[in-house]
């Protein structure tokens, strides 16, 4: 069993550090977790080394993004992304990808291209603070686009709505599907987390298409190597995923996100986040189609890596806490699904609007 363990004031030499953490670079930490990973591997991570000398998680966005101004939409997502950027120095970003939208359902990398020119316009001066943020150059490499009813498929939003088989299959792979394939296929022992904030229908295409083109052997490498957050459900291939895959590594969070609704009120995002924030935080809306203030539902599925990240939860187990939440296992499979609910993420709220208010500070000083 998964387990985290404070040892106080443990020698240094008794530690196995990850990545480069050297006895040099931690000085004396007064508490550390120690984590088993599905291997069962032990990995320690002192609670205040630094965020530069942990492990950085290779990620995938994958967002019902909307175009600006948010119209046929949820401007939600703009409030994650604009989050998720001033993150980005704590991630391998090998994806953003923009799937089918909520309501109008059309796929379009120009809406997400159009938030990387405002992070273009202030990733300099994070870098001031961290140099390992990516410049918008580098985001604007990565950022694809799924398919939808602009561009062949029409995917109905919801669950139960429409069957996989009418929106995945044979010639309706998209350049996002073939980029979640060609990133797991990278030669990198680090686990491929998907962050998918609307339909999966894109990672679903990437799986069919493995499915259907390779050994059994090989798809299960495959899956094995993936990580899928799932926010809602939003499509007809969320179902398929859960039922064709159990060994696939899924969390999935139907309500407990809603703990991450209404953080904090529409007058302390425009004082902290919105006005005199930079080119960036001034696209945050300032409302939701769930109501005012910070609602931000898709963010939980990377601040479960944030959170990791400090020292708080193994994201190799959802059952701990976590900035994302906390899950339960659903039987013998490898899925974890609401549990103990939206107070596992609320409960933190002090902790990430923080971090949160910090790093939008970092785009002005």
């Amino acid at each position: 069993m998964k387990s985290i363990i404070s040892l106080m004031t443990l020698p240094l030499a008794l530690l196995t550090l990850p990545g480069n953490l050297t006895s040099t670079s931690i000085k004396q930490p007064t508490a550390v977790s120690r984590h088993l990973d599905r291997t069962g591997r032990e990995t320690i991570v002192p609670h205040n080394a630094p965020e530069r000398d942990k492990q950085k998680y290779r990620i995938i966005v994958s967002s019902d993004f909307p175009p600006f101004p948010v119209t046929n939409s949820d401007p939600d997502d703009v409030q994650s992304i604009v989050r998720f950027l001033l993150y980005a120095n704590e991630f391998d970003v090998e994806g953003l990808i923009v799937s089918a939208g909520t309501f109008n359902m059309v796929a379009e990398k120009k809406n997400m291209l159009a938030a990387l020119d405002e992070y273009d316009k202030v990733d300099e001066n994070l870098r001031k603070h961290d140099a390992r943020y990516p410049t918008a150059k580098a985001l604007r490499a990565v950022t694809y686009e799924g398919k939808g009813a602009n561009n062949g498929v029409k995917v109905k939003w919801g669950c139960g709505k429409q069957p996989a088989s009418e929106i995945i299959g044979k010639g309706m792979d998209s350049e996002a599907s073939n980029a979640i394939i060609a990133a797991a296929d990278k030669k990198d022992s680090r686990p491929l987390w998907i962050s998918v904030w609307g339909g999966p229908r894109e990672v679903a295409q990437a799986i069919w298409d493995v499915k259907n083109t390779r050994s059994e052997k090989e798809l299960k490498t495959f899956v094995s190597k993936l990580r899928v957050f799932l926010i809602a459900c939003q499509d007809g291939t969320h179902e398929w995923l859960m039922s064709e895959f159990p060994d696939l590594f899924i969390i999935e969070s139907r309500k407990t996100y809603h703990g991450m609704f209404r953080s904090d009120s529409q007058e302390w995002a425009q004082e902290n986040i919105i006005n005199n924030h930079g080119p960036l935080c001034a696209i945050y809306p300032p409302k939701a189609i769930a109501g005012p203030g910070v609602i931000e539902g898709d963010t939980p599925a990377f601040l479960y890596l944030v959170s990791a990240n400090r020292g708080i939860n193994n994201p190799e187990d959802p059952t701990q806490p976590s900035w994302g939440g906390q899950y339960v296992r659903q039987g013998s499979t490898n899925h974890y699904v609401d549990g103990p609910g939206g107070s596992t993420i609320s409960k933190w709220k002090n902790d990430f609007q923080a971090e949160f208010k910090e790093r939008a500070d970092w785009c002005i000083k």
